[in-house]
């Protein structure tokens, strides 16, 4: 690896599975040193020993919890140079409108879409006090197109991360903070496999509009935020980075 991140302090929520995991591998591999937030202690804690870095149990829905996150990566590290805006769920009971209750919408939108807001509220301040820094919110390729295989609060709340990201990259700009959405298409996390990736069926109906012809890996999409969060991005600001396997520009592709 690069090294592009040697010394920079980076915290990751939903950092013990998937996305998250992998992401923390590779942004120790480039050098940072990673709090690993999450709400899963055992994986968590594993993760961090693997990383090098340092285990945080936090409810991202929870100001007070996601205060004291950044708080306790202040006191071991001394700074902080990337939030990486992870968490999210997409429950099954998350599905059309006609269909979706209410006590989902709100659930789905605290998590995905108020998590956000409090680790951008909390998080910034700190960046901007040490000159500057990178926010990276996980936001879908759902928030730039539409699905009719509907999961309407998960895309509602995907969409909102893509407009938070793109209004706080513009606000913050010129004080040293980069903030952008990065859009990732289906990729092959557990979450994706316990929803549908595990029935062949359900897989192919998705995997149609991939051009790729492939559900990405949690190693591509980190790859992504490890670019995001370096020097070698320090011109992009509130932007919607795709990685989606060309998802978002095509019409249909055959099986």
């Amino acid at each position: 690896m690069s090294g592009r991140l040697q010394g920079r302090v980076a915290v990751i929520t939903g950092a013990a599975s998937g996305i998250g995991r992998a992401s923390s591998r590779r942004f120790a591999e480039e050098g940072a040193l990673v709090v690993v937030a999450d709400l899963d202690e055992a994986e968590g804690k594993a993760v961090a020993g693997e990383v090098g870095g340092h285990f945080v149990r936090a409810d991202v829905t929870s100001p007070g919890d996601v205060q004291a996150m950044y708080g306790e990566a202040l006191e071991r590290y001394g700074r902080l140079d990337v939030c990486f805006n992870n968490a999210g769920i997409s429950p099954p009971e998350d599905t059309s409108i006609l269909d979706t209750d209410l006590q989902t919408w709100h659930r789905v939108q605290e998590v995905n879409l108020t998590s956000v807001y409090l680790c951008c509220k909390y998080g910034i301040p700190h960046l901007v006090e040490g000159g500057g820094g990178s926010v990276i919110n996980t936001a879908s390729f759902v928030s730039v197109m539409g699905a009719a295989t509907s999961q309407v609060s998960y895309t509602a709340s995907k969409g909102g991360v893509l407009a938070l990201s793109r209004e706080l990259g513009v606000q913050f700009a010129r004080q040293g903070v980069r903030v952008n959405a990065l859009c990732p298409g289906p990729v092959a996390t557990p979450l994706l496999h316990e929803l549908f990736a595990k029935d062949p069926e359900q897989a192919a109906r998705r995997l149609v509009h991939v051009p790729m012809g492939r559900f990405g890996s949690p190693e591509e999409i980190a790859a992504v935020a490890a670019f995001l969060a370096s020097d070698d991005s320090s011109f992009i600001t509130a932007t919607a980075l795709l990685a989606d396997g060309g998802i978002h520009a095509a019409y249909v592709t055959p099986l």
